[in-house]
Parts: structure tokens; C-alpha cells; sequence
């Protein structure tokens, strides 16, 4: 584990590269349109499970609980292939491919993943659900390059 005093000396992403920082968040605001809030968040809170990002899990945990999402399902995302019934028909679509995705390079993102989400989502829909998953994991590595640290939600 890294001293805090090494961890506070990390690059500050969003004032070292303020233009890209804000592309991200437009990038990121564009992905959500349309979508279900309550979607949003599942497919964020499993990509930051599978990605180890604790600053982004506590962010979009607390996020979901703001919004309603109950504790039962906040507690199955993790699990979520052994608890479907607590998901939806899409949300167990999105969070396949949200698995696919993260996971690109062990297998790429396999043909009956892509088909199960084609099935639930229009083209418009499948293209927000892709394009969240790809902020959700840039924002993963960016707090995780930079250390960021749970409970340390910089939004506010």
C-alpha cells in the first residue's frame, strides 16, 4: 500500500488537462441520454467492481441509493448471473455486455453477448449503453492512475 503522502502527490487530472477532462464529461453526459438512471448506475457500479475502482463504486453506489435503487439489488450487481430475478431482461443485457467490454481483452466482446443486447436495446439505445461503458471504464482508470480515494467524491 502506498503511503498517503506518495498518493497525494498524483497527477491532478482534471487541472492538468482541463479540455480533456471536460470532453470526458461531455462524452460522459451524451452516453447517459435516454438511458434509464437506473440503468446508468448498474452498468457503472459493475464495471467499477470488475475494475477494482473503489472511488467510482462508493460514487455510483451512493449515486443509486439517491436515486431509489434498493439495497438488495445494489448488494446482487456483483452477482448478479446468480441472482437474474432481481434484474430486468435489458439490465441483465447491459450488464453482460458491460462485463464483455471491461473484460475486452481476455475474449473480445463474444457474438451471443452483443445479439442478447441487440435483442432488448434499439441501435440508438445499444449505442448509449456501449458508449457509457467505454466513460464508465475511462473514468475507472483515470481515478485509479490518479489514486483517488472512496469516500472523496470531487463532484460537489
Amino acid at each position: 500500500m502506498e503511503p498517503a503522502a506518495e498518493r497525494s502527490r498524483r497527477l491532478d487530472f482534471a487541472k492538468s488537462a482541463p479540455k480533456v477532462f471536460r470532453a470526458l464529461i461531455g462524452f460522459d453526459a451524451a452516453a447517459r441520454e435516454g438511458l434509464d438512471p437506473a440503468l446508468v448506475e448498474l452498468i457503472q457500479i459493475r464495471a467499477s467492481l470488475l475494475n477494482h475502482c473503489a472511488y467510482c463504486l462508493h460514487m455510483h453506489t451512493n449515486d443509486a441509493r439517491k436515486a431509489g435503487e434498493s439495497e438488495d439489488r445494489l448488494h446482487m450487481v456483483a452477482v448478479w448471473r446468480e441472482a437474474r430475478h432481481f434484474f430486468t431482461e435489458k439490465e441483465q443485457a447491459a450488464l453482460a455486455l458491460t462485463e464483455a467490454v471491461t473484460r475486452v481483452a481476455d475474449a473480445g466482446v463474444p457474438d451471443d453477448v452483443h445479439a442478447d443486447a441487440a435483442a432488448v436495446f434499439d441501435e440508438e439505445e445499444l449505442a448509449h449503453v456501449l458508449a457509457l461503458i467505454l466513460t464508465i471504464n475511462t473514468w475507472n482508470r483515470v481515478a485509479l492512475s490518479t489514486a483517488k480515494v472512496a469516500g472523496t467524491d470531487e463532484r460537489r
